[in-house]
């Protein structure tokens, strides 16, 4: 699974400002909605091409245009000559391992976000880049085209009219987009913390490699997590402290709002990887505690043979009379007790699990 690390190289040499897409490769065609809402007035399409969302740019209302799918150039660069936007911010839309981010163009801002979605089953975490583009009266977020996102909870609100989004600007739409991305942290977390629970009972009763799989695979996910997280807090610190005329001040409040969430997630990440830190050192004890046990026993089993073996290599064949010694089935009965003893010995190690 394609996570934080992806290949940079089709870029290297090539003009800032050029166009090329970093990441998963999606074969399915751009998806385009606008929803376009003004108190009692609500629309929403589905639009075949970017040049049908121009005429959203300048209406009185607040327009959200969501783009599924940034893997054709061709479209964004189209998109961004209309409104307006800087190549570099279509650039970084396209380049899917951008750090969280917030930048201030004056007449739009530009953001970038972290979806994080549950694979389970050890399947790990699913990230996808979120971009949002916040004008005065629109919004316009860029999606990867995965399956499915966090969003349908605040499309339910604006086609229902639940809540005050319907009489709040462009800004609070940016606010509820980002509100659901970091909700939903604490959704991923919960199931974290659940498979982090059921390793560490497992880890209690039989510590086994496959248990050590885990608690890695684990610990990579919180890797990965942390660095989608910790960038955020800045970014809505910024928004929160209204250094942008496009943020009203009811929106910050808000803001203030999902700051705190993105403090609390940070700091169940801290302690999850404190967990697994711990989790990890005491694997590590059990199975050194397990290798002395079985140390003490060989060395016991050792211990008690080693006199005998002396006395019999010494005195064994030292004797006139030997029972069995003119016996024709001597030789085999010697071998086969001894092989039955080698059999016996791993059979008992196997069972105690030395082996």
């Amino acid at each position: 699974m394609a996570r934080v690390l992806k290949k940079r190289s089709n870029k290297i040499g090539v003009p800032p400002g050029t166009l090329v897409h970093i990441g998963e490769e999606i074969t399915k065609d751009v998806k385009i909605t606008v929803l376009d809402y003004k108190n009692e007035e609500f629309q929403e399409q589905k639009m075949d091409s970017l040049e049908a969302c121009i005429p959203f740019r300048d209406k009185d209302s607040v327009s959200w245009i969501d783009i599924e799918g940034i893997h054709q150039p061709a479209t964004l660069e189209g998109l961004g000559k209309c409104y307006g936007f800087h190549p570099l911010v279509l650039e970084d839309i396209m380049a899917t391992d951008q750090r969280p981010k917030m930048e201030d163009f004056g007449d739009y801002l530009f953001i970038v976000l972290k979806m994080i979605k549950y694979s389970g089953n050890n399947g790990g975490l699913d990230i996808e880049q979120v971009s949002l583009i916040l004008g005065k009266n629109y919004l316009i977020s860029f999606q990867e085209g995965k399956e499915g996102d966090v969003f349908n909870p605040v499309r339910e609100r604006i086609r229902t009219s639940k809540g005050r989004i319907r009489n709040m600007g462009a800004d609070y739409l940016a606010y509820a987009l980002m509100d659901a991305v970091v909700d939903n942290y604490y959704l991923v977390l919960e199931k974290l913390g659940e498979e982090i629970e059921s390793i560490e009972e497992r880890l209690m009763a039989d510590p086994v490699p496959e248990t050590l799989r885990v608690i890695h695979g684990l610990k990579r996910d919180m890797i990965f997590l942390r660095k989608s997280v910790w960038p955020l807090r800045e970014v809505v610190s910024v928004l929160e402290r209204r250094e942008s005329l496009l943020i009203a001040e009811s929106t910050a409040i808000y803001l203030k709002d999902v700051y705190d969430h993105t403090i609390q997630v940070i700091d169940t990440v801290e302690t999850y990887r404190d967990m697994l830190a711990g989790m990890l050192d005491i694997y590590l004890t059990s199975i050194n505690n397990r290798l002395n046990s079985v140390m003490k026993v060989l060395t016991v089993i050792a211990t008690i043979f080693m006199p005998l073996s002396f006395f019999a290599s010494v005195y064994g064949m030292n004797f006139k009379f030997i029972p069995g010694l003119e016996w024709e089935w001597s030789f085999t009965v010697f071998n086969g007790a001894m092989g039955l003893i080698v059999i016996g010995m791993m059979l008992i190690f196997r069972k105690k699990k030395w082996l």
